[in-house]
């Protein structure tokens, strides 16, 4: 097990030519401390606000068997929330790749690997799991059952985050309700690459404007933050400008270098998001 220490995004692979490694090499993983930009929206280091995990989804792994002969999967990483740092997604990209020409005795074998080498990143345990393509394993498409807010016909003017935006009328009865957008569009914090993403939000307590949480979703367009970091924000200022009794946020981010990331902040009341993929994932 490698020894890791948490790195400024600016000293990852993001943004560099990097050559491929031909053989395992779990030193290429660059894990980055959560807590720098949880220190930015308010949120004290041993006092999360939340519970959740980020879900990664890779299409691209693939090894040799003992005999040399490739073989091909699909792998899911559960990286809980708690976990003191995240995982830069080039690295945990060229991390997969090092295995291409590695010789494995099974999946098993696989399986521990990753399971050490992203927990040992992470400083927490990473759930691992493996399904080789010849196992037919599925992921299904869905849809949130929820209101969907990309139709509202409203002006738009600010593109970097602005919670002024978000209010909820404390004069109405509560509600439970989800809410969910195609609309939201970030931008990576090192190399300002956009990143496309669904979020949904569900939550209990006073009727949140449906036309402010729009804008306020499209306010993060022209923003530059990795995936788990926005959707922390946006739990945040959900939860300070409209104080809800109860609040579910996740996000389904596209894929990018066969990785798709799907980061879920919840209060400990309300269970996990389902496990589906957005159509464009």
């Amino acid at each position: 097990m490698t020894d890791h220490i948490p790195a400024h995004p600016d000293a990852s692979p993001l943004g560099k030519p990097v050559a491929y490694a031909e053989h395992y090499a779990p030193e290429l993983l660059f894990p980055i401390a959560r807590q720098g930009k949880r220190d930015e929206i308010g949120v004290a280091a041993g006092s999360l606000p939340f519970v959740g995990e980020d879900l990664w989804n890779a299409y691209e792994v693939s090894w040799l068997g003992p005999k040399g002969k490739p073989m091909v999967a699909l792998a899911q990483f559960r990286v809980p929330a708690d976990s003191p740092n995240l995982v830069e997604s080039k690295s945990f990209k060229l991390y997969l790749n090092s295995f291409n020409q590695t010789k494995l005795a099974s999946v098993d074998e696989l399986a521990a690997r990753l399971t050490a080498d992203l927990s040992a990143a992470a400083g927490a345990p990473v759930t691992v799991k493996v399904e080789p393509l010849s196992t037919r394993p599925q992921r299904p498409m869905g849809y949130p059952k929820g209101v969907l807010l990309d139709e509202l016909d409203i002006a738009i003017d600010q593109y970097s985050p602005a919670p002024g935006l978000l209010r909820a009328d404390a004069s109405q009865p509560e509600v439970s309700e989800t809410l969910y957008s195609h609309l939201l569009k970030s931008n990576c914090l090192v190399t300002g690459q956009p990143d496309w993403a669904m979020v949904v939000l569900r939550y209990r307590g006073a009727p949140i404007d449906r036309e402010g949480l729009l804008r306020y979703i499209v306010s993060f367009r022209q923003h530059n933050e990795f995936h788990e970091q926005c959707v922390e924000r946006i739990f945040m200022d959900v939860m300070r400008q409209c104080r809800p009794a109860s609040l579910s946020v996740w996000a389904r981010y596209t894929r990018r270098g066969g990785l798709d990331i799907n980061p879920a902040r919840r209060t400990p009341d309300l269970p996990p998001p389902p496990d589906f993929a957005e159509i464009r994932q």
